[in-house]
């Protein structure tokens, strides 16, 4: 997994819409970037509601909420229809980057072993270097954890 400190690997992913994006079109501005495992899951719309809850408090901060899953394009539009999520959530079946950022992992449930996304979030600076790492974050709380930083409640925090 990638570390504080380290740029920002770019990547090239479809929205919903089927518009693609790219990291560097958010040069100049931070970004939130998170990685869960699947759409519709309990955990993950806990996780993208919370986002959702907070996203105007995001927007103040001036800062661009991503999420990322293997899930297809449709999915995610599906997805932040049902719930009204009104940040992107990009799409990448081929794990472009949920490989880059090191996410793609062996996880065990229940005594089985498997691969898949560990839900992780990345907090990128406006030079496009990774200012913080949230690895196995709890769906509930990561939203406010972020704005909690990113507004410097924590030693360190804020900028």
């Amino acid at each position: 997994m990638l570390e504080a400190g380290s740029k920002a690997p770019d990547f090239l992913l479809e929205d919903g819409e089927g518009t693609m994006h790219s990291l560097a079109e958010f040069a100049g501005r931070r970004v939130v970037l998170y990685f869960y495992p699947k759409d519709n899951t309990p955990g993950c719309t806990r996780q993208a509601c919370a986002f959702a809850g907070a996203y105007a408090e995001f927007e103040r901060l001036g800062v661009q909420v991503i999420g990322v899953s293997r899930d297809s394009a449709a999915s995610h539009r599906r997805f932040a229809e049902k719930y009204s999520l009104p940040f992107l959530i990009l799409s990448d079946p081929e794990r472009q980057a949920i490989e880059a950022y090191g996410v793609w992992q062996e996880k065990k449930n229940y005594g089985k072993v498997s691969f898949g996304v560990v839900r992780t979030t990345f907090i990128i600076d406006p030079e496009g270097n990774i200012e913080r790492v949230m690895p196995k974050v709890k769906p509930d709380t990561n939203a406010a954890e972020i704005l909690e930083y990113l507004k410097g409640g924590e030693s360190g925090g804020g900028k």
